[in-house]
């Protein structure tokens, strides 16, 4: 079982998107949440220790989660998608380029 974390700034549109699309594959488990102080779901050190990949929307996600979760992320996969705050909520665009991106890792 892949347990997949997917992280971006307010966990409002692309990281919940991900979750949604992605937990209905086989073999999937999924979760999200945001880096910032007003997230929707805030990030937090148990949904790092729970994840056996972490995707993060943009670099800068990778550089603050770095920031913030430095001591939680020993040994963890941190890929860095680079899809931009362009989307809606489950747009088709975005779950195709999910699908596309962060598919290759969840197969």
């Amino acid at each position: 079982m892949i347990r997949a974390l997917f992280i971006c700034s307010r966990n409002r549109l692309r990281s919940p998107t991900a979750e949604q699309i992605f937990a209905a594959w086989p073999g999937i488990e999924t979760d999200s949440a945001g880096l910032s102080p007003d997230a929707e779901t805030p990030l937090t050190p148990e949904q790092i220790d729970w994840a056996s990949i972490i995707f993060v929307m943009e670099n800068a996600h990778r550089i603050r989660l770095s920031r913030q979760f430095r001591k939680y992320l020993n040994g963890k996969r941190v890929i860095c998608l680079g899809i931009a705050d362009d989307y809606s909520f489950m747009q088709p665009e975005l779950i195709a380029v999910l699908e596309a991106k962060a598919g290759r890792f969840l197969r």
